[in-house]
């Protein structure tokens, strides 16, 4: 009986080791709260096999707006912010919730509408003037109304058009849909309407309709992404070590080229630009 019982014991503790081995083996992960942006636009499923390959540390990204990313990290939720809102992150890290802003990479928003352009703004290279006629055509605009980066953005070059938006959206033609950046590529294809995007994502979308890329190239639409550590002081949890070879690879020569070498249709989607001073 003793000699049955520790065969049994033998075969459970040989089957625990087999049940614990590929969950050890997962563990060497971080967390990445980053943007819909980077998701939706494809970015990361090109480059994070290219990471895990090389370090054996898996990513699992949370994709949010920039202002609800920012946030899962004061929660102390995320190991590493990979967003798009400089002024955002530098609060952040004032607060004392990041370590060091590192940047990363850069595209560009661009205002998309339908081809019948009721507003009369396809080639305008002023994106607060064409701002300006779509409300005073009061033509339907869809906002993300998400906190992201490409709301804040967005909010930014109404105010600048000296039009309160707060005030409009009783009006009928502004309307927020509080998701990421594809569900509202998706909401104004079905109706018409203009909205603002980052080009990466933009590339990406299937279901354009009637969209068409009507205003580009005003400086204002620049569009920068940096990437921070999630200060472990604050959040003793963090994956530092982890954390930083993420950082240090995205920035690395090798995670640069990576970025640099996402493209559809042969259309290079963003732009690497670490250690450019001033970005």
């Amino acid at each position: 009986m003793d000699l049955m019982r520790r065969k049994l014991f033998a075969v459970a503790i040989a089957a625990a080791a087999l049940f614990h081995a590929p969950a050890q083996a997962q563990e060497k992960f971080i967390t990445v709260a980053s943007t819909t942006s980077t998701e939706q636009s494809g970015l990361f499923k090109h480059i994070l096999p290219i990471f895990e390959k090389k370090t054996g540390i898996s990513v699992r990204v949370i994709a949010q707006g920039t202002g609800q990313a920012l946030d899962t990290a004061r929660r102390g939720d995320a190991d590493v912010v990979f967003v798009h809102a400089k002024a955002a992150e530098e609060t952040f890290i004032a607060e004392g919730h990041g370590v060091k802003r590192y940047p990363v990479m850069y595209n560009d928003f661009i205002v998309v509408g339908p081809k019948s352009d009721p507003a009369k703004i396809g080639g305008m290279k002023d994106v607060v003037a064409a701002f300006q006629k779509i409300r005073e055509a009061k033509v339907p605009f869809v906002s993300r109304g998400d906190k992201s980066g490409t709301h804040q953005a967005e909010l930014k070059f109404w105010k600048e058009a000296g039009i309160d938006i707060e005030k409009e959206k009783t009006a009928g033609w502004y309307r927020e849909t509080g998701q990421g950046m594809g569900p509202a590529l998706n909401t104004s294809a079905s109706m018409n309407a203009y909205v603002l995007s980052d080009r990466g994502t933009w590339l990406s979308f299937k279901n354009r309709g009637d969209l068409v890329v009507l205003v580009e190239g005003d400086k204002r639409l620049y569009n920068q992404y940096g990437v921070i550590l999630v200060n472990p002081e604050k959040h003793p949890h963090v994956k530092r070590e982890w954390g930083q070879q993420f950082i240090d690879w995205v920035i690395s020569p090798e995670g640069q080229q990576a970025i640099a070498e996402y493209k559809i249709n042969g259309e290079q989607l963003f732009f690497p630009n670490a250690g450019e001073p001033g970005v």
